[in-house]
C-alpha cells in the first residue's frame, strides 16, 4: 500500500514536469503535416576484449594447509599472467573465502569439520583475444580449477555506436521520404530527433570447473556482435 501511494505522487510529480513539455511540443506542431518513423541502425564487429573469471579452489586438513596450497598456486597463475603481459590493473580478486567441510552423521550426531576448503577467484582482463588460449591453458595448467565465466566485448565501442546512429537516421530517412512520395508531398526539415534505444550485444558465457591440464592449446571463437541504435525523427510534410 504504501509502495502504491509512492508510485501514485511519482506520477503525478512526472506529469506536471513533462505535461507543460510535451503540450508545447504539441501546440508548436499543431498546424503542420509531419511524419515520424522510426529508423533502426545496425553495426557488426567482431570483440577485441574478453574478460574471464578463474579460481583456485583448494583443501587440506588444516585452514593453514588449504591456504598454504591456494596461496601457491594461484601465485603460480599470477606469474603465469604476468608473462603473457597481462597488467596488474587487469587483475581483480573477486572472492576469497576459507571455509570448514563438515561430515554429517545419521544417527543424530553433530556434525564434525573433517577439513579445510579455500575459494580465491579474479577476474582477468585480456586484451589481446590471440591470448586467451594460452592464458587459460597456462592457469589452468598451473593450478585453477575452476573457470566461472568468460565474456566478450568491444571495448571501444563509442565510434561504433556513432555509425549506427547514422545508419538509424539514414534509414528513418529512407522510411520517411517513402511515405512523403507516397503522400504526394515532400519532406521538410527535420523537427525532432530523440533516441530510443543502444542495444549492446549480449556477453556470450563460457563456463565449467575443473578443467583438463592435458589440453595442449583451449580453442577460443569470440564470433562477432553487434550494435544496435533506434531513433525516432519527425519531418515536416510539404506540399
Amino acid at each position: 500500500m504504501f509502495m502504491s501511494r509512492i508510485f501514485a505522487i511519482s506520477l503525478i510529480v512526472l506529469t506536471f514536469l513533462f505535461a507543460p513539455l510535451a503540450s508545447g511540443i504539441a501546440a508548436e506542431f499543431a498546424d503542420k503535416r509531419t511524419v515520424s518513423v522510426t529508423g533502426t541502425g545496425i553495426v557488426k564487429s567482431k570483440p577485441d576484449t574478453a574478460s574471464i573469471s578463474i579460481g583456485v579452489v583448494s583443501e587440506g586438513v588444516t585452514a593453514r594447509a588449504a591456504l598454504d596450497k591456494n596461496t601457491n598456486a594461484m601465485s603460480q597463475v599470477s606469474m603465469a599472467l604476468k608473462g603473457q603481459d597481462i597488467k596488474p590493473a587487469d587483475i581483480q580478486t573477486t572472492s576469497f573465502a576459507v571455509r570448514p567441510k563438515f561430515q554429517h552423521f545419521k544417527d543424530g550426531k553433530p556434525p564434525a569439520i573433517i577439513g579445510y576448503r579455500v575459494v580465491n577467484s579474479v577476474r582477468i582482463t585480456v586484451r589481446d583475444l590471440e591470448k586467451l588460449g594460452p592464458v587459460l591453458d597456462q592457469s589452468v595448467s598451473l593450478g585453477s580449477n575452476q573457470i566461472n565465466g568468460i565474456q566478450f566485448f568491444i571495448a571501444e565501442a563509442a565510434a561504433l555506436e556513432n555509425q549506427a546512429r547514422i545508419k538509424a537516421v539514414e534509414n528513418a530517412q529512407e522510411k520517411a521520404s517513402l511515405y512523403a512520395t507516397t503522400a504526394k508531398a515532400q519532406l521538410g526539415k527535420v523537427l525532432i530527433i530523440s533516441e530510443q534505444v543502444i542495444s549492446r550485444p549480449p556477453q556470450p558465457r563460457f563456463a565449467g570447473s575443473a578443467l583438463s591440464a592435458k589440453a595442449a592449446s583451449v580453442p577460443i571463437q569470440p564470433g562477432s556482435q553487434k550494435i544496435q541504435v533506434q531513433v525516432n525523427v519527425i519531418w515536416e510534410l510539404k506540399n
